[in-house]
């Protein structure tokens, strides 16, 4: 199947054109940015945003260009912005730290109304998580409550490395659509 047919299949929400165009892609985005960034799992997480963000918005995609040019934009700006966000937080704390006048000390134990809004937050996306299928509620288990890497997960599961991210990407794809229902 051509790439126009993959992602005319994959904007009618068909998994297996999904699955195709990121299996295609993924060792040239993930590539690229180990290439900018030195780190394999900056470069893994990054990657796995650029496919997040490009089918979230795939209906945007403009067929004047190749899909791996716009998948190579999406993955550049989200590096940059990552860039952008860790200087602002770095510039923040070095001013903050070096100005004498800052010195009062600050408790990070949350107060029992930030405790009780975590808590009701954590109890909504358990909700959410539990109404996923079976199976993305397993995943999701895995990789954020057991804190499973990838490997390990497609070990667990017995299934390609690849197949484990696009789940993972559905997975927190769908649970980010029933939370905006919230």
């Amino acid at each position: 199947m051509k790439e126009h047919d993959l992602i005319f299949q994959a904007k009618r929400n068909d998994q297996k054109a999904f699955q195709i165009l990121f299996d295609s892609n993924w060792d040239y985005i993930y590539k690229f940015q180990l290439k900018r960034t030195g780190s394999s799992q900056i470069a893994e997480e990054i990657s796995i945003q650029t496919f997040t963000k490009a089918f979230d918005r795939l209906n945007s995609f403009n067929s004047k260009f190749t899909f791996k040019t716009w998948l190579i934009t999406i993955s550049k700006n989200l590096h940059v912005d990552q860039l952008r966000k860790e200087k602002f937080h770095n510039k923040i704390n070095s001013s903050n730290l070096l100005d004498s006048s800052n010195l009062n000390i600050v408790s990070t134990i949350p107060s029992p109304e930030e405790v009780m809004i975590s808590d009701q937050n954590l109890d909504e996306i358990l909700i959410k998580i539990k109404s996923l299928k079976k199976e993305y509620r397993n995943i999701l288990q895995l990789r954020f409550f057991q804190d499973y890497s990838y490997k390990e997960i497609s070990k667990e599961l017995k299934q390609p490395l690849n197949t484990i991210k696009v789940k993972i990407l559905r997975a927190k794809r769908l649970l980010a659509e029933r939370l905006r229902e919230y």
